[in-house]
């Protein structure tokens, strides 16, 4: 009798882990950072502090008491390098004893490079009150595994895409004490592919793709607080629940499997992103020299499953623990119009071990940073950056099943490891008031 499926299929569950492996490029598992040439420069030290349009997706405070109207926007090249290595994964087939799960052993670079732009403008209403607006992409990557890699039945072709729009609005309720709140309004487009196992090892694999988008909603909220020397900044990023709506085809499946091939459309998976609290603290040490620091808790552990809707109606356990970064800086005033800048971040990964598979071979990580900034007008200024990010090697180890629950129930055991792996990052961008 042909076989059906009754649980999720390995590109099913790939669906969110796939969105986890940006997390390579330079921040905490799927979320980007790198949202400010200014703020990249240091590391990322002290943006829920600062203030103007720059800082404004990190504290929709920062732009209340803005004088001018302001705008700033940057871009990122991401160049991400690094080795996902086969250590001994098995794959049993139905009615067969457990065999290597074959194909080239090494995936060298499956992270493809990027550039992520992002801009933000703020006006004054008068002087204590300015609204804004800032466009990011926060979850933005593609990765491109080779079709006869060992990684092939979790991880092929991924591609994911966010814009995030963020109107904003701040206020100076005294002198020292300033306040924001913003809405984020934010649309997903994702695609991702991987390889299936027919019955026997010397039949062609088959294929499945799963692609879908969709918008939802989140809100951001600030406060700082200010004197002479020293500025604080707290603020909240909520959690957003994602659901996404789109269409899973399988194909090239034979014999048994044959009549499991299919186009489903109106597919939906629903997930959530972490929200994040943001400490920042700015010290004016002299003249010249300001000391900067932030910290980030993640509460990933809202991203304990994604949800897949009608026809397969299961839950998919994804049990992301709870994580952080701690980053330092300084901005040093070289003249009026030249700052130069440094930064150190250290990043601890939301993957656990026994957990964590080749589309998200997120590691803890170092982030070592360098920039600075020239006044080329009274209103215009540049910002550049350069940041390496060092991550630990970790292993790649998660167990899946194609066809789960089904007469053609086919483990695989991941066995791998991330080796090597490192991204250089260069940012660019500009600020005017106008």
């Amino acid at each position: 009798m042909p076989i059906r499926f009754k649980a999720p299929l390995l590109g099913a569950t790939a669906l969110v882990s796939s969105i986890g492996f940006a997390g390579v490029a330079h921040a905490d598992a799927f979320y980007l950072e790198a949202q400010s040439a200014r703020g990249a420069g240091r590391a990322f030290s002290g943006e829920a502090a600062d203030t103007g349009p720059a800082s404004l997706w990190w504290n929709p405070a920062a732009i209340a008491g803005i004088t001018d109207a302001e705008a700033a926007v940057s871009a990122t090249a991401i160049l991400p390098k690094g080795e996902v290595i086969d250590n001994g994964t098995l794959i049993r087939r139905p009615g067969q004893a457990f065999a290597p799960v074959g194909g080239n052993g090494v995936s060298r670079d499956p992270i493809n490079n990027g550039v992520l732009p992002s801009g933000a403008i703020a006006y004054p209403i008068n002087d204590r009150i300015a609204v804004g607006l800032a466009v990011t992409s926060p979850f933005s990557f593609t990765t491109d595994y080779d079709a006869n890699s060992w990684a092939r039945y979790s991880a092929d072709k991924t591609r994911l895409r966010t814009i995030d729009i963020q109107p904003s609005v701040g206020i100076v309720l005294t002198d020292w004490l300033r306040v924001g709140g913003a809405l984020n309004v934010e649309y997903t487009d994702a695609f991702l592919s991987n390889q299936l196992p027919n019955v026997l090892a010397s039949l062609p694999d088959g294929t499945q793709t799963l692609k879908g988008h969709g918008w939802d909603f989140g809100w951001t909220a600030g406060v700082q607080l200010h004197n002479d020397i020293a500025t604080v900044g707290i603020s909240y990023k909520s959690s957003i629940e994602h659901t996404l709506t789109g269409q899973l085809n399988i194909y090239n499946l034979v014999g048994p499997l044959a009549a499991s091939n299919t186009s489903l459309s109106d597919v939906q998976a629903k997930f959530r992103t972490p929200g994040q609290v943001m400490v920042a603290g700015r010290l004016k040490a002299t003249n010249a020299l300001t000391l900067n620091a932030q910290v980030v808790a993640y509460n990933w552990s809202k991203f304990d499953a994604i949800r897949l809707g009608a026809p397969l109606n299961v839950a998919l356990p994804e049990n992301y623990r709870d994580s952080w970064s701690l980053a330092g800086g300084v901005d040093y005033a070289l003249s009026p119009k030249a700052t130069v800048r440094a930064g150190l971040q250290r990043t601890i990964t939301p993957t656990q071990d026994g957990l964590r598979d080749a589309r998200v071979p997120d590691a803890n990580r170092w982030t070592y940073a360098a920039g600075g900034s020239y006044q080329l007008t009274p209103h215009i200024a540049l910002d550049a950056a350069a940041s390496y990010v060092d991550f630990s090697d970790t292993t790649i180890d998660r167990v899946t099943a194609a066809y789960a629950g089904t007469p053609a129930q086919t483990p695989v055991v991941t066995n791998g490891l991330l080796r090597n792996a490192h991204a250089v990052v260069l940012s660019l961008g500009g600020r005017v008031t106008f």
